[in-house]
């Protein structure tokens, strides 16, 4: 048994998992002056892609921290979401400290460690998420709870889309045979690092697939964001180049849709490998269902490059350095 695969196909039970399991915060933006979140790795991507599903519809400034400190500006009229599954990460512990310090609203999300902890202990309104995933395999909850928490903020609810997402993702087998057709597109490629193209609205989607690229597979991949790519990037584009490329356009623009083309024709010319990854909408539903088939496209990476897509070496030998 693939403990990788296994958990990931309690993809749509987490999503449900967080719907029944959400508990009102009582909050509304016009108690506030603006949103950070503090989170990193699988634990901090839910806040940048619930910031991009809410782009449209969030009146308050959001910002998204994967660092020690808050900026400057995070108040008494500051809403601070801090999100660690271990509950230990240092980097959000130490984030918590400064946010009892100036005094802003706080709400937690983990699976227990010393962060839940803190929560208890301070009367800190919290969402638990289940323990024994990988934070990285267990996006499907602290996604739902973002979207929950944000759709409260603004008056609304979403739940009717987040069960829509759930039902759609319990089909495995779909996509599992759209990242296998993906997959034997780029294989013979695999020597080569991934570079994902996206457009504003899905740069959380490349973040999150270059992550589990890199930790799954153990595979460089990285990230451009179009229209800005266009301005600087582009100009390293000349030949055939050790890259294979995955565009991702939400096409709500159609300036950027047609340098999506523009590009796609440029790379494809020098006989570079170019995967367009089919969207038909950007919504909720649509936003999961990528993630779901990114993700087995990760875990069919690593098990063609024979690597251990569960552990991760490096990442606690840092931690060990870093402790003593």
């Amino acid at each position: 048994m693939n403990e990788q695969h296994e958990a990931l196909k309690k993809f749509s039970y987490q999503i449900e998992y967080a719907l029944t399991n959400y508990k009102p915060h009582g909050l509304t933006t016009s108690q506030f002056n603006n949103i950070v979140i503090g989170g990193l790795g699988g634990s901090g991507i839910g806040g940048q892609i619930v910031k991009s599903l809410f782009a449209t519809e969030m009146i308050l400034p959001v910002e998204c921290i994967s660092d020690y400190h808050l900026p400057a500006y995070v108040n008494e009229k500051s809403l601070v979401i801090l999100g660690s599954y271990s509950g230990n990460t240092e980097e959000i512990l130490a984030m918590f400290e400064e946010v009892k310090e100036r005094k802003s609203y706080l709400l937690i999300l983990t699976a227990g460690g010393k962060l839940k902890e803190l929560a208890i202990e301070n009367k800190i309104h919290f969402y638990q998420i289940e323990t024994g995933f990988q934070p990285r395999m267990a996006l499907g909850f602290s996604l739902t709870y973002f979207i929950q928490i944000f759709a409260e903020l603004i008056g609304t609810t979403k739940n009717n889309e987040l069960k829509e997402a759930a039902q759609k993702v319990t089909e495995v087998t779909i996509y599992q045979a759209e990242a296998t057709s993906i997959f034997e597109s780029v294989k013979s490629k695999l020597k080569n690092k991934l570079v994902i193209l996206t457009d504003g609205a899905f740069a959380p989607i490349g973040i999150r697939f270059c992550q589990q690229i890199q930790e799954n597979a153990k595979h460089e991949c990285f990230q451009h964001v179009l229209p800005e790519m266009n301005h600087n990037v582009i100009e390293s584009y000349y030949g055939q180049l050790e890259s294979v490329f995955l565009l991702i356009d939400s096409q709500q623009n159609e300036r950027v849709s047609s340098r999506f083309e523009f590009l796609g024709n440029l790379l494809e010319v020098e006989n570079n490998k170019v995967v367009t990854i089919p969207v038909d909408h950007f919504n909720i539903a649509s936003v999961y269902e990528i993630i779901f088939m990114l993700d087995w496209l990760s875990l069919y990476i690593a098990d063609y490059r024979r690597v251990d897509s569960l552990n991760v070496p490096n990442i606690m030998s840092l931690k060990e350095f870093l402790s003593q």
